[in-house]
């Protein structure tokens, strides 16, 4: 069971790494957005690991809140950004050639 958590942890760990990198570098507003959504996902998932290490549902209702804040951003995101086919329609002005 140790080794499960174990390497459970280490990915999460791993996936916020790279979520942090995508924030930083992602070139598009769209591309930081996905990841701080994905981002409220390994949180939902590193609180969901501790109540199973710790057994209890004292974290159930943070949880439930996560998941319909995550929700509710997603849908406010892309309710409100310009709804374009093309999704590099700021890269292919510089060059591109689309």
């Amino acid at each position: 069971m140790e080794v499960v958590i174990h390497v459970c942890a280490g990915m999460l760990a791993l996936a916020t790494l790279f979520l942090l990198i995508r924030v930083t570098i992602g070139p598009t507003v769209l591309d930081r957005t996905v990841a701080l959504d994905v981002m409220v996902a390994v949180g939902i998932s590193a609180l969901a690991l501790e109540a199973a290490i710790n057994q209890h549902t004292s974290t159930l209702p943070l949880l439930l809140v996560l998941t319909l804040l995550g929700f509710v951003g997603s849908v406010t995101i892309a309710r409100f950004t310009k709804g374009n086919d093309h999704i590099d329609s700021g890269r292919s002005e510089h060059g591109r050639g689309h």
